[in-house]
């Protein structure tokens, strides 16, 4: 008898797992647009950065 209810709950559990899974909320418009603006300021940040190591090295080869 407890054999039969262990793999009832086991199954049980297992079924709501796999329900709860499916139901996860898709990404919204807000949280699409937030996404796009994170990565554009980190392209924008990499793109300044090589800016300043450009830069540092031009002032590098003016110095000598």
């Amino acid at each position: 008898m407890k054999l039969s209810n262990t793999l009832g709950t086991a199954f049980i559990m297992g079924a709501l797992l796999v329900a709860l899974s499916a139901c996860a909320p898709k990404e919204g418009p807000v949280e699409e647009a937030g996404r796009k603006v994170d990565e554009a300021a980190q392209q924008a940040g990499e793109k300044i950065e090589e800016a300043g190591e450009k830069i540092q090295e031009a002032a590098e080869g003016n110095a000598d």
